[in-house]
């Protein structure tokens, strides 16, 4: 593939707390305007973010609705007036001070830090092939050996991305886990605070005049969401996942294997083409009636990279 230059990437932001009980972030913020890293750390800017300050003092996901689906153009674009959802004034309080999304005012780069109570590891999320994007999740991916690293692609286009990393130049959100709401476990917060280190000296390399070979990174891309089963008279689930999937995020599933054991005892099986689930029994997609994503797994070619001469 042929060479892309891009602009400096100067400005980044860090967020954590657009899900107030997701700790990592959350923590990561504090620690980092403690020690006054808001700063400047060689060429790079960084702004610090609590993204979602009132749910991270409530320690819930969110007050009124889920602020990390708020930030759609349409959203953003939206009247506010009394009856407006608290998270939806706030995306528009975040897009004003690190965006407008989609303009040459926003930031470089959004990263915004996640936890999940799947067993994920390390994942990258992001819209679209963003050079940019990949190439710091490819540098990570090289570098972290003490868990698994991945990416997702969501297929959807920029005016309809849901996601706070939407609002910058270019964006991702660090999703890490398996870890509890409301809870903050050092191994989870060290793998955090080791991407977020490795990115910011990626983003160093780009400034200060590196290239970055391309070639082949491998990403997951969303195909479809699978509910529980369900009483068709009452709505309430029938069945948990199935102790053989249970943890096994990114392992193929195939045609046949089971995915839910009822309540009263049987299994229900996977059906349909092989597939990789992952978000596997996530706390927070049970109110989405969500008990898994199932994707498919692909290689991308990407080109090399270097900051654009003057």
């Amino acid at each position: 593939m042929e060479h892309i230059s891009f602009p400096p990437l100067s400005r980044v932001a860090i967020c954590g707390g657009t899900h107030g009980n997701e700790m990592s972030g959350v923590y990561m913020v504090r620690e980092m305007q403690q020690k006054q890293k808001a700063d400047q750390v060689g060429s790079v800017s960084i702004t610090t973010v609590l993204s979602n300050p009132r749910a991270v003092d409530a320690c819930r996901r969110y007050i009124d609705k889920d602020l990390n689906r708020c930030f759609t153009d349409d959203l953003l674009s939206a009247p506010v007036t009394d009856s407006t959802p608290y998270e939806l004034r706030r995306a528009q309080e975040l897009n004003a001070q690190l965006g407008p999304k989609g303009s040459q005012e926003a930031v470089d780069v959004v990263c915004d830090l996640h936890n999940t109570t799947a067993n994920m590891g390390l994942c990258f999320i992001f819209y679209s092939l963003d050079w940019i994007t990949m190439h710091i999740y490819k540098y990570i991916k090289s570098k972290i050996t003490s868990a698994p690293v991945r990416a997702i692609q969501l297929d959807i286009p920029m005016s309809e991305a849901y996601s706070l990393e939407s609002v910058g130049k270019h964006g991702c959100a660090i999703e890490v886990g398996p870890q509890p709401g409301g809870v903050v476990r050092a191994d989870i917060f060290n793998l955090v605070k080791e991407a977020l280190d490795l990115t910011i000296e990626w983003l160093q390399g780009f400034n200060s005049g590196s290239t970055f070979e391309g070639g082949e990174v491998e990403v997951y891309n969303m195909v479809k969401s699978v509910d529980y089963p369900r009483d068709p008279t009452t709505n309430e689930i029938t069945a948990a996942i199935h102790p053989e999937l249970q943890d096994n995020d990114f392992k193929l599933l195939h045609p046949g294997d089971p995915m839910f054991l009822k309540f009263s005892g049987e299994a229900v099986k996977h059906e349909g083409e092989e597939l990789y689930p992952f978000f596997v029994n996530e706390c927070a997609y049970y109110e989405k009636k969500i008990a898994c994503h199932l994707g498919k797994k692909f290689n991308i070619t990407i080109p090399s990279v270097s900051v654009k001469k003057d």
